[in-house]
């Protein structure tokens, strides 16, 4: 594991067994908010559109991160949403949508080199 990462990163990744996400000197993990709560009334307030929101978001971020010259892949968590959850302290009314290990890629691995 990547002394890089922080000690609740490093739960997440030891959680889901996947050795990418351990060896990833950076674990993104993108959560999705269904609903908010009003701080003063504590109604539920609905948010619309939000999966779409995250997703087109995401893209942008795994563009900029490829453009920086990372690597990354999408990866879910695996029914281990909750457990997540727990570990990071997050309120009830977020769910993790996406995980994203993030670093430079192996010596050995096969990236495109793209050119524009």
């Amino acid at each position: 594991m990547s002394s890089s990462m922080g000690d609740r990163s490093c739960q997440v990744a030891n959680k889901l067994g996947k050795e990418y996400l351990e060896l990833a000197p950076y674990l993104i993990i993108v959560f999705k908010q269904a609903y908010g709560i009003d701080p003063v009334s504590g109604k539920r307030i609905n948010h619309y559109y939000y999966e779409q929101s995250n997703s087109i978001a995401c893209g942008i971020l795994i563009t900029a991160l490829h453009n920086a010259g990372l690597v990354t892949l999408t990866s879910t968590p695996m029914n281990a949403g909750p457990a997540i959850r727990g570990i990071l302290g997050r309120p009830a009314n977020e769910k993790v949508q996406l995980l994203l290990p993030v670093g430079y890629p192996a010596k050995d691995a096969t990236v495109p080199d793209l050119k524009r």
